[in-house]
């Protein structure tokens, strides 16, 4: 198992992790805790509500990757294994910009540290890309626009990236990282793949564990109508940074295909500790699950994950009947499942995400985010998601908005845990229900085998179609707090999810499930828009408007702000100033959310 020793420097947590039977001393530069200490943090790590945020942050910064030795150029037509096979530690192999290199490629272990990393890269120089820090866009390799993606705002194409591609029809490629491999750094790379068949991810590990692994400013890509399982297997990698980059065309294909789940990332698990995990503004965009951590075998749970700053996409031409459909060139259409799915993770922190465009109508319900412990085909007794914080992001345009389930696998097996989760300062807009074959709610809650608890949900800005909760359990969901949020109720304040009687929710009154599904649990100080009746302590309004919610323009995040005083468009001030549990506003931060989104999309 992956334990922890934490020690102070300059006020920061320095990281020291044993891995097996031996340890490994991560320096002062490539990795550090940036978490600020506190009296006692240095035993139970610093928390956001119930859940512990990452021990681990990966520091990914150039300066934090020096590479002071020789430069190897590579021209078109070079042999770019032997180069890789030729650097040492320290070494940069500089691609010719507007360059292609077809085939496998290699990365073995080199014994590398920290002061003296492998960097592959564009021989454009860093004033011909994005600088640090800002996201690479096709337009980089002279693409100005994909359809049905946003706006590259690309006024003059130029490609100055150089190209890795994976020439067979399938299998896994181009790169591959053989065991051991280490402090690898990629710059300013295209890396794709071929038209062909199924090719089941551009980059990974595949007979061995391998670390300190950067993707920076990268465009990786599948091919627009065939199978592209995944960009980057996480599964065996630890302290992997992508960063600045764009991820499209990672999709499997409904019926006719050979497989069920794409995602730009994701890790199973496996055998051996992975993580921490740095994935921060990032463009990333698949059919299945954009990002998946668990669904495989596993004995170890990936932990200290930071996603950050992300826009999260599915193109609405991959919907059948949306103008510009596009599908595999069998005409059938992409297998789309979620946005964001955890299955087997522990300390994750989600920030400053955009999740936008996800429905129905294949094995799921148009959820956006779901968190869902599986002991998958009970082979991952140990699975747990547990630790996870949901703050200042914005989920647009789905069917539903999340699904938080302890259930057993369909082979019956339960997972360890499913439990201390912080939810806050959300805004879930456009949640279309029944138009994509989506449930239409903010959240299923359902408690089957294993307990769910500890669970925060404040500040959240939410409007569905149809009810709040759909909730199923067996026993009482314990230690939750549902307050100070703004919330619509649809056509229903909440239903069940089945099971007759024994549902606590069975024929739900809206005033009467809270004591009956819950225990050691507030649901206080929320605004409820719609059907009233809910407990003591929440306020009710019949619409938006007696809500005190200004008027929505071009669904920007400003439609929901507070109305502060009779003006143009606000009749009154809201009645959700000022009073939530902690005195702030109840809902989301509007202001800081877009603050924090202002350059996401």
């Amino acid at each position: 198992m992956l334990g922890s020793e934490l020690s102070s420097r300059s006020g920061f947590q320095m990281c020291k992790y044993k891995i097996g039977l031996y340890s490994v001393v991560f320096g002062w530069i490539s990795l550090r805790c940036l978490v600020p200490l506190s009296a006692g943090a240095a035993d139970q790590g610093q928390f956001d509500g119930p859940a512990e945020l990452p021990r681990v942050y990966v520091q990914s910064g150039l300066r934090d990757t020096p590479a002071p030795g020789k430069v190897i150029a590579v021209h078109q037509g070079d042999d770019l294994q032997a180069a890789i096979n030729q650097a040492t530690c320290g070494d940069t192999v500089q691609l010719d910009a507007g360059a292609s290199f077809l085939g496998l490629f290699r990365f073995p272990e080199k014994s590398c540290d920290d002061g003296h990393w492998i960097i592959v890269r564009t021989s454009a120089s860093e004033s011909s890309l994005p600088p640090e820090g800002s996201r690479l866009t096709p337009c980089w390799a002279g693409v100005a626009s994909l359809p049905g993606r946003p706006d590259f705002h690309c006024k003059s194409p130029k490609n100055v990236l150089a190209k890795i591609e994976y020439g067979a029809k399938s299998g896994l490629g181009p790169i591959l990282f053989q065991p051991g491999a280490n402090h690898y750094r990629f710059i300013g790379l295209e890396i794709t793949r071929a038209s062909g068949q199924t090719v089941y991810a551009l980059a990974m590990s595949k007979d061995g564990p391998s670390n300190h692994l950067i993707f920076d400013r990268v465009w990786m890509h599948g091919t627009a109508q065939d199978e592209t399982t995944k960009a980057i297997n996480l599964s065996a990698l630890t302290y992997v940074a992508v960063v600045d980059s764009y991820f499209t065309d990672f999709h499997c294909i409904a019926v006719a295909g050979s497989c069920t789940d794409a995602q730009v990332l994701g890790s199973g698990g496996g055998n051996r500790p992975t993580g921490a995990y740095k994935i921060v503004n990032n463009f990333l965009e698949a059919s299945g699950e954009n990002i998946l951590f668990g669904g495989a075998p596993a004995t170890m749970t990936p932990a200290d994950i930071e996603i950050r700053g992300n826009h999260f996409f599915k193109p609405m031409t991959w919907k059948p009947g949306e103008p510009g459909f596009v599908g595999g060139t069998s005409g059938q259409p992409f297998i789309v499942k979620n946005l964001f799915e955890l299955k087997n993770a522990q300390r994750v922190l989600v920030e400053g995400n955009l999740l936008e465009n996800c429905w129905g109508g294949f094995s799921q319900n148009g959820y956006a985010i779901l968190l869902t412990p599986k002991n998958q085909s009970n082979q991952c007794p140990l699975c747990r998601v547990t630790d996870i914080t949901i703050r200042f992001n914005r989920i647009s345009n789905v069917g539903s908005v999340f699904s938080i389930a302890n259930i057993p696998s369909d082979a019956g097996g339960k997972a360890t845990a499913g439990e201390r989760y912080s939810i806050h300062d959300v805004v879930a807009d456009n949640v279309r229900g029944e138009q994509y074959q989506g449930a239409g709610l903010f959240a299923q809650l359902i408690q089957a085998g294993f307990p769910l608890r500890d669970v925060s949900i404040q500040h959240v800005t939410a409007f569905v179609p149809r009810a709040v909760f759909s909730i199923g359990n067996g026993q009482k969901f314990e230690n939750f707090k549902i307050d100070d949020n703004i919330l619509s109720t649809g056509r229903f304040s909440l239903v069940s999810t089945g099971g007759g009687p024994k549902n606590c929710a069975y024929q739900p009154e809206p005033g009467s499930f809270f004591k009956n599904c819950f225990v050691n649990s507030s649901f206080t100080h929320n605004l409820m828009i719609g059907e009233g009746g809910w407990p003591s302590g929440n306020a009710s309004a019949k619409d938006g408007r007696a809500a005190g919610i200004r008027e929505p323009r071009a669904g920007s995040l400003d439609a929901y702000e507070l109305c502060r005083e009779k003006d143009d468009v606000c009749k009154k001030s809201s009645p959700a100033l000022g009073t939530g549990t902690d005195g702030k506003d109840r809902g989301a931060d509007i202001e800081r959310l877009s603050q924090m989104l202002a350059n996401v999309s």
